[in-house]
């Protein structure tokens, strides 16, 4: 089946949405169960350890403001590379700053999931 744009950028806005809100069954619906993603601490983060992060409540997002830069359609996959106003806190401690996203997105029978991705702090 074959994505669109549209798709994918409808998709990050749901996946935002559900890290703001710390909805893990979303999240869980949207991250594939063999996820990478390298963290901006270059930490390799699996979708179980997402998920728990969530779920204890380490990660709170006051906000996420999206800027997209590219969007790459290939067959059934697409990479997305969006910039981020990020505000909140990290283990108790405060974030905030532009973070730079990429993610790959491969659309399945049911739906399009995240299976790979990673973060950088920009200055």
């Amino acid at each position: 089946m074959k994505i669109s744009r549209e798709d994918v950028l409808h998709t990050e806005t749901v996946l935002v949405e559900a890290i703001k809100s710390r909805d893990v069954k979303l999240l869980d619906s949207i991250l594939h169960d063999d996820l990478l993603f390298i963290a901006p601490n270059g930490q390799v983060v699996t979708k179980q350890m997402d998920l728990d992060s969530h779920r204890a409540g380490e990660m709170l997002v006051e906000q996420l403001l999206p800027t997209v830069e590219e969007v790459k359609i290939v067959d059934d996959t697409a990479i997305a590379i969006l910039v981020y106003d990020t505000k909140g806190t990290m283990l108790g401690k405060p974030i905030q700053g532009r973070f730079r996203y990429i993610r790959i997105w491969k659309q399945f029978s049911d739906s399009l999931k995240v299976i790979g991705g990673s973060c950088t702090k920009l200055s």
